[in-house]
């Protein structure tokens, strides 16, 4: 089995793929390390700031010291040229909010999963054709569950992952995996401004227990 598809199945498995981003170096990797304690092992950094690139350099080398396991991918990639500069830094795997045909080209020609990002069904249709395993639907609090339920038939065996407007509280989860979506992204809901600015890790800790303990029972 592929990296690119063990990396799939460890974001189905988990059923959630956190994401954030922080300037903060050091608070950075406490995030990750709050959230490697907590049980996850698939997460996504975003470049979202001036600090992502020597951030995430940082989180790959205490990855590979501390948590072996764990795969780490970059979000946020719209530009062949971030694609290819966080490739370099070590990403396993690229995240986009946008469907970009060199991205998917630079990500294809070396076997690494891209998560496009899609608001209709012909932009799905062209993730699709640019070999996209795993579609992200964003802005999902615009579109909402019913919109999975819609066109997933006529994307019969695609994979989708909503990402924005999904709580840690049951009813909201049960409603997206009931629509057809086979893992969640969960970004602020999870990882708070509070949690990032006052450093509540035991809080972020909880949290992400309980989300991963709840997706666990509506998947």
């Amino acid at each position: 089995m592929s990296n690119k598809h063990k990396i799939l199945d460890a974001i189905l498995e988990q059923g959630m793929l956190p994401l954030f981003y922080q300037d903060s170096e050091e608070g950075s990797v406490e995030i990750l390390r709050t959230l490697y304690k907590a049980g996850v092992r698939v997460f996504e950094y975003t470049n979202r700031g001036k600090s992502a690139l020597p951030n995430f350099k940082k989180l790959v080398e205490i990855r590979d010291a501390e948590m072996p396991d764990l795969y780490l991918g970059i979000g946020t990639i719209k530009t062949p040229a971030d694609a290819n500069a966080f490739i370099q830094a070590g990403t396993d795997f690229i995240v986009a909010p946008i469907v970009n045909a060199e991205v998917a080209d630079i990500a294809n020609k070396i076997n690494m999963l891209w998560i496009p990002g899609c608001m209709t069904p012909t932009e799905i249709s062209i993730a699709q054709a640019n070999k996209a395993m795993l579609i992200k639907i964003f802005p999902a609090n615009i579109l909402g569950p019913d919109f999975i339920s819609s066109i997933k038939d006529l994307f019969a065996g695609q994979l989708f992952m909503p990402t924005g407007g999904v709580e840690i509280d049951e009813n909201n989860l049960k409603t997206w995996f009931k629509a057809g979506v086979c893992a969640v992204g969960m970004g602020s809901k999870l990882i708070s401004k509070d949690v990032m600015s006052k450093g509540l890790y035991e809080e972020l800790f909880d949290s992400t227990k309980l989300a991963l303990a709840l997706i666990k029972k509506s998947k």
